[in-house]
């Protein structure tokens, strides 16, 4: 027997742990800025205090609200952090720390799980990287959202006070205004002189772009030092402030905290005599007429600014490089259309005009080429996307029935945590009932599923080769077939655009030299 002796080794030393932390107060205040640098403190200590965890920094937000992940730079750079594979694991204070709102919440917890990071909230005690804890962190993060909507019904009634007691006071001043000591509007005399100037040349019947342009040929900077467009001169004629009226609660922000126009939705106010003006009151009132005669001349939405069917090519041309619409123009040789960034900015978009000719000429080729040879492009089409579609029905039906058992197993979880004590009666009831709601959605979902089998593209494609069955060669552009059987024009270039149809298709066009 032969016996060898094997050196006891030395362990080796095993990977740390990338361990970052994130923190966030709401408002910029002294109290709050100790709090945030006390809380950065502690997560440093406390990841540094770990042998086997490294430390990964401390990320933060400072005076910025909750309840959109999207708008914190400090969230977002951990995020990118965990994406590109710096950090393993994550410390957050609590749920409603990390973001207030629910969807938000869970969705940037399923994001970093799939990224083999976990989150532990100090607070609720709960690591993400076990999946039971899933239905209470949804829970938890559902009662943050509801504390945040009533912190937010607090801040909002708070504010409706002050604008009726006449106390309230606006946050940046507009372009013509600074702020004195009391936070009253005053008049800064040198931007008020262009303010005139802008109405002054509006009342004229010069164009907000054109106004834009005399401004940037004048080398007249706006207040953070960029360009002036169309836009921002529509802006500036449109503001009541500037006769010294001011409106409150011109727009608003709904429960899922995006922010709208109000169009009578909630209350508004409306002081005059609010300020000192810098233009009168006719003036302003003179300028408004201007700006609808010439709404009503381009037929542009209300509140919208977007060119309706006044023309068939309206909004619907769409720059390939840049992604802007093109706008109509005359010019001495005919209408054209040309990008709205490239007559902003030419450093920003290359793409020049096209023919409007050109454009309608290159239309009539694509359909005469539809009419010959409608069954080597438009049948073969229909036929693939019927067979994608009974694919895509059988997938959605197959999601529907997995949301509806992964219910079901989240029924069984509130069960156990009910008879553990973890949830009381009113939560758990009032759980139940919410994945009872989701239920009944799902099951009219999946009978809606199995009983539709037709998509709106195989629609589109039917209507399209019915159409085009019962033509003739054509030789003059037709506005109801393009406005009925054409989403959008893309632009390549001068001499190449695509027409992308409603059924699906984009089928490309060559134009022609002679209309360019």
């Amino acid at each position: 027997m032969i016996i060898r002796k094997i050196d006891a080794q030395e362990p080796v030393a095993g990977k740390k742990l990338r361990v970052a932390a994130y923190c966030r107060v709401s408002t910029e205040n002294a109290d709050q800025k100790e709090s945030l640098e006390a809380q950065k403190a502690h997560y440093e200590t406390w990841i540094k205090r770990h042998s086997d965890w490294e430390f990964a920094g401390v990320f933060y937000d400072f005076g910025i609200s909750g309840t959109k992940a999207d708008s914190r730079d400090g969230l977002q750079a951990l995020l990118y952090a965990c994406r590109t594979g710096s950090i393993d694991y994550v410390l957050t204070k609590s749920i409603s720390r990390f973001s207030r709102n629910t969807a938000d919440c869970l969705s940037l917890v399923r994001e970093l799980l799939s990224c083999n990071i976990p989150i532990y909230f100090e607070k609720e005690n709960i690591d993400t990287g076990s999946m039971d804890s899933e239905l209470i962190l949804s829970m938890l993060s559902s009662m943050a959202q509801d504390e945040s909507e009533s912190i937010s019904k607090n801040v909002k009634w708070s504010i409706q006070q002050r604008i009726e007691a006449g106390t309230f006071k606006f946050g940046y001043p507009p372009y013509g205004y600074t702020k004195d000591a009391n936070g009253n509007y005053v008049i800064e005399p040198t931007e008020a002189e262009v303010i005139r100037l802008i109405f002054s040349s509006a009342l004229n019947g010069m164009g907000t772009y054109k106004i834009a342009q005399m401004l940037e040929k004048k080398k007249i900077p706006t207040r953070k030092g960029g360009k002036w467009s169309g836009s921002t001169i529509k802006g500036i004629l449109v503001n009541e402030k500037y006769y010294g009226a001011a409106a409150f609660m011109k727009t608003y922000t709904d429960s899922s905290f995006r922010r709208h126009n109000n169009h009578g939705e909630v209350d508004s106010y409306y002081a005059e005599e609010h300020h000192e003006p810098i233009i009168s009151r006719e003036m302003f009132d003179k300028v408004q007429l201007v700006l609808q005669k010439h709404a009503e001349e381009h037929n542009i939405e209300a509140d919208v600014g977007k060119y309706q069917n006044k023309y068939p090519f309206s909004g619907k041309i769409i720059c390939g490089e840049c992604g802007g619409k093109f706008k109509r123009q005359t010019q001495t040789t005919g209408i054209a259309w040309a990008c709205t960034t490239h007559l902003y900015d030419k450093a920003s978009c290359s793409m020049k005009f096209i023919k409007d000719a050109a454009v309608k000429a290159a239309f009539v080729t694509m359909l005469n080429k539809l009419i010959f040879g409608y069954q080597f492009i438009l049948s073969p089409y229909l036929e693939s996307l019927k067979l994608s579609d009974a694919d895509n029905n059988l997938l959605s039906i197959m999601d529907i029935k997995a949301a509806l058992q992964k219910n079901t197993d989240r029924k069984q979880e509130l069960r156990k945590l009910r008879v553990g004590g973890f949830l009381d009666s009113v939560m758990y009831t009032q759980e139940l009932r919410r994945i009872e709601q989701q239920n009944e959605e799902y099951r009219a979902a999946l009978k809606n599923q199995e009983k539709t089998a037709v998509n709106g593209s195989i629609k589109e494609t039917e209507k399209l080769l019915h159409f085009i069955e019962s033509l003739e060669t054509q030789t003059e552009f037709s506005d109801e077939a393009f406005t009925e059987y054409v989403d959008s024009i893309i632009v390549y270039s001068r001499t190449s655009i695509g027409f992308r149809l409603k059924c699906g298709l984009t089928l490309k066009e060559e134009l022609c030299s002679g209309t360019e």
